[in-house]
């Protein structure tokens, strides 16, 4: 009886434990947000982007039931072709741009959404300091070009000086002065030793100076295989950044998307504001995907390349043509459709194996030393560090460069100048108001100093935090 009783209450603290866990949240919900509906739908809730402001959903909604809101969202095709109402009023609007279906969120999920759907977003972040972009001059900095000549001039007054009390001596012993003309001067065992002291001073100088920069690319902007624009995705579309770069909130990288991750738009969204079909088709038949069709390609791997250049011409051909034969198409049409199926190929070749099937090669931008360590997670999630403070304004770069020096004096000023966010933040719960008061207790400062912590403050400056 005893062990019955203790399994029943067992299994009741499970059950209760799971319910508990299951509550929607607006943690959850921006989890979600994050991974499914930020490639269309403006984070701030309020700009209609390639979908519509979500602020106000509910709302809209309240006339039916609340399952039909759930159904929208899981698959609105379905709705549509079901007649709905609202879902028919949204269709004939955003037509023929379709919603992305959601089969697998639960009614739970969805409510954890539109909790924090209805959270108002937080203010923008104020901008990077204009400080940092600066590019470092090549050569000696001025202020040391200016020492040298102080000090060459000094070394010159100085050789005067003493040709001069060396006159003076031998005149009080009778003997003729000794005139030496400047070129005499500098030839002189003083002079060289203080030549060859100051070329080993600016060569040592420019040694470790070179040494510190090596592998430090401040503004390196190589070209990518696609022209894709930062400024139209993250910038005129509002496509939050951790959307794309999903694992820089839960990894150390910060990985560039794969081609899924740029079909769940592109299957809609098949021609660029600016280039067309140009690099969107890098994209198709990087993945296997046929425009024409709407489909993956199956056994796409076993694909020629002649077989994948008819498609994707086919699928080019039809921006040029002058009537509605597929064949009828102008000499400057025929030029426009080779120099594209050229770019793709260009783009997309595998220099291993000659094939044009498989992932786009992006080429590396921000790049750090085997020894130094940088945990994004650490920096988006704990810190909640916006992406721009390191990378700069990339809402605005058509093509992305490396904004930053990423050099260690850099990390080093950000962790002195960055205040620790304990509110709302529960990774520093065991910090928050008991360590402020333990912190000011162990450096004596009066209360009014301490009112906020540093990232320095916390070992923000310890070197096994970068260097293990």
């Amino acid at each position: 009886m005893l062990l019955k009783r203790i399994f029943w209450v067992f299994t009741l603290v499970i059950a209760t434990t799971f319910s508990l866990l299951a509550q929607p949240t607006k943690e959850a919900g921006k989890e979600l947000f994050s991974a499914n509906c930020a490639s269309c739908h403006a984070k701030d809730m309020k700009t209609a982007s390639t979908g519509p402001a979500l602020s106000g959903v509910e709302e809209r909604w309240s006339a039916f039931p609340r399952k039909d809101l759930y159904s929208w969202i899981r698959n609105s095709q379905a709705l549509i072709a079901a007649g709905h109402p609202r879902a028919v009023e949204l269709w004939a609007k955003y037509k023929p741009v379709m919603m992305n279906s959601f089969a697998g969120l639960t009614d739970d999920q969805m409510e954890s959404l539109l909790l924090y759907i209805n959270e108002p977003a937080p203010p923008a972040p104020p901008p990077p300091p204009g400080g940092e972009t600066v590019t470092k001059e090549s050569g000696l900095p001025w202020m040391f070009i200016g020492l040298a000549s102080i000090l060459l001039l000094l070394a010159f007054a100085l050789m005067r000086i003493v040709n001069n009390l060396k006159n003076v001596t031998r005149v009080r012993e009778g003997l003729p002065p000794i005139e030496k003309s400047i070129q005499e001067i500098l030839s002189t065992k003083g002079a060289i030793a203080f030549f060859v002291f100051a070329l080993i001073l600016i060569f040592g100088y420019k040694t470790v100076d070179n040494a510190v920069n090596m592998g430090r690319e401040q503004n390196y902007q190589p070209d990518q295989p696609i022209a894709f624009s930062h400024k139209i995705h993250s910038g005129i579309n509002k496509i939050d950044c951790q959307y794309c770069h999903d694992t820089a909130r839960r990894s150390k990288h910060a990985s560039v998307p794969a081609t899924n991750t740029c079909m769940n738009c592109h299957a809609a969204i098949k021609k660029g504001t600016i280039s067309g079909t140009k690099e969107i088709t890098k994209i198709f038949a990087s993945i296997g995907y046929d425009p024409l069709t709407n489909r993956y390609i199956s056994d796409y791997n076993n694909w020629s390349e002649k077989q994948i250049e008819e498609l994707y011409k086919k699928w080019i051909r039809q921006e040029y043509v002058t009537d509605n034969s597929l064949t009828a198409i102008d000499d400057a049409g025929k030029s426009t459709v080779d120099s594209e199926w050229d770019g793709v190929v260009k783009a997309l070749r595998d220099d291993s194996n000659g094939k044009i099937q498989g992932p786009i090669e992006w080429t590396r931008i921000h790049n750090l030393p085997d020894h130094a360590y940088f945990n994004h997670a650490q920096h988006v999630s704990v810190g909640k560090v916006e992406c721009q403070k390191c990378h700069g304004p990339v809402q605005e770069m058509d093509v992305v460069y490396q904004y930053s020096t990423l050099g260690m004096g850099w990390c080093i000023s950000c962790h002195n100048q960055t205040e620790v966010k304990f509110t709302d933040n529960p990774f520093y719960k065991q910090y928050n108001q008991e360590y402020i008061k333990f912190h000011k207790k162990q450096i004596a400062k009066p209360e009014s100093e301490m009112d906020k912590v540093f990232v320095a403050d916390i070992g923000g400056l310890e070197c096994q935090k970068c260097h293990y």
